[in-house]
């Protein structure tokens, strides 16, 4: 199925603050900063936390992998307490379209982060002139599609193990 571009809302842009569903109070902004309180927060991540080979497991693989990923993407990170939480990216595939990747923290998970931290990249995406954003998930990952399809994803592949989704801005 085909995004219908008929969901042509204008997504909350960065910085934004709110509640979590456990009464954690999160920030959410624009990242273009150092690597390393990213790359601490990622070391956090266990096998459970990890899809498609990302984030990477060792240390300096996923030191690299964020570099590049803060060079490339758009970038919003998520903050509680001074520490990044979450983060969320869009990397820029062809003239006005990117890839949507997400990563809450583990202890966070389930409290609404996500699905905030994709609605602020989104809008962040939109003020950048981003127009057609797709992603690609697992089949099993089902509370990840939910989330996809509440800030208006559509699938468009179906593939062995992975969908994609898409959606445009």
């Amino acid at each position: 199925m085909e995004a219908s571009g008929e969901d042509t809302r204008q997504f909350p842009r960065p910085p934004q603050e709110f509640t979590d569903g456990e009464g954690r109070t999160v920030t959410m902004e624009a990242y273009d900063g150092d690597a390393e309180p990213l790359v601490a927060m990622y070391t956090d991540f266990d096998a459970n936390s990890r899809s498609q080979g990302v984030p990477p497991r060792k240390e300096p693989a996923i030191r690299e992998w964020v570099q590049e990923l803060l060079a490339e993407g758009l970038n919003v990170v998520v903050h509680h307490d001074d520490r990044p939480v979450g983060h969320a990216v869009l990397v820029p595939v062809e003239d006005g379209s990117a890839e949507l990747a997400i990563f809450v923290h583990p202890e966070y998970q389930s409290a609404g982060i996500g699905t905030r931290l994709i609605e602020v990249l989104l809008g962040h995406g939109q003020a950048e002139g981003l127009d057609h954003v797709w992603l690609a998930v697992s089949q099993r990952n089902h509370v990840a599609m939910r989330v996809y399809r509440a800030v208006g994803f559509e699938t468009r592949l179906r593939e062995h193990v992975e969908i994609e989704m898409e959606r445009d801005l």
